[in-house]
């Protein structure tokens, strides 16, 4: 997506900033648009294709963007028209820029987990059934949906449903989750800061750190020791047997996807996780 002049982004920014210059930033998705203001300040401007996602980032940076002072952007304004947001823009680096292996990389993820453990203490829930019915429910439609393309076989299928009926039959604590939470939305700079809240909702806590776990932590252990300590504790053994159940739905949301939008590598993603499963 082109930013121009017609651009509902760049008309919503001018509407509430006056002038501004677009700063291309090849980092940023195609659907967030960078702008400076007269002042010299820094915003990104996001547009929506779909109704629910805009209501529900819009709702996530109104209402819990409170726990995340200094560490999430601010609403600044929106267009309920087009389905756009102005937001402030963090300063910093994104975290999925930093060297495999560095010392910055490490520092991310402790930060990561103390940032997230702050949002996750402020709207914990005790636990209850209800968020594992609702798991066990959407992980069966993906389930059958994998089914019905022929990406998964009789024995995966099984696999599959054994952990939906596990997620089914859990009691588990929720907590306001980010649920797209890995590095690629992490800043790096003078403050730690997170963005994309378009998934943000209430599910069961130990779900939030699922990407991480089935897309760095295995094969970077020190990261999740790092992002753990940040958090302020450990993985209790409930919630790592629940968190490999959460890696059905990474598997099966990844294939799915994967084959919906021709992309190998979500696909391969998908596959290298069901294969992972026990």
């Amino acid at each position: 997506m082109i930013a121009t002049s017609d651009d509902p982004r760049i008309q919503l920014a001018r509407d509430l900033l006056g002038t501004v210059e677009i700063a291309p930033d090849p980092l940023l998705p195609p659907r967030v648009v960078r702008v400076v203001a007269d002042d010299g300040q820094h915003f990104v401007a996001k547009q929506h294709t779909e109704p629910d996602r805009y209501a529900r980032e819009l709702h996530a940076y109104r209402t819990w963007g409170t726990h995340l002072i200094g560490h999430a952007p601010k609403l600044v304004g929106r267009d309920d028209a087009t389905h756009t947001l102005l937001l402030t823009a963090l300063a910093g680096n994104r975290a999925d820029t930093a060297a495999p292996g560095s010392p910055e990389e490490e520092l991310a993820h402790h930060e990561a987990g103390h940032v997230l453990g702050k949002l996750h203490r402020a709207t914990a829930m005790p636990q209850g059934g209800a968020v594992g019915a609702a798991l066990a429910e959407r992980l069966q439609s993906w389930i059958d949906r994998a089914a019905h393309v022929g990406l998964i076989d009789t024995a995966e299928r099984n696999l599959l449903k054994h952990h939906a009926a596990i997620l089914g039959n859990s009691l588990m604590d929720s907590a306001i989750c980010h649920l797209d939470y890995q590095p690629r939305n992490w800043l790096i700079g003078d403050a730690f800061g997170i963005c994309d809240f378009e998934h943000m909702r209430r599910d069961a806590r130990v779900r939030d750190f699922a990407r991480l776990e089935f897309r760095r932590w295995q094969a970077a252990p020190h990261l999740r020791t790092a992002f753990l300590d940040g958090y302020g504790r450990p993985l209790t053994d409930t919630e790592r047997r629940l968190l490999e159940s959460f890696g059905a739905i990474e598997a099966t949301t990844a294939l799915v996807k994967g084959h919906k939008e021709n992309d190998l590598a979500l696909s391969a993603h998908g596959r290298t996780v069901l294969s992972r499963l026990t």
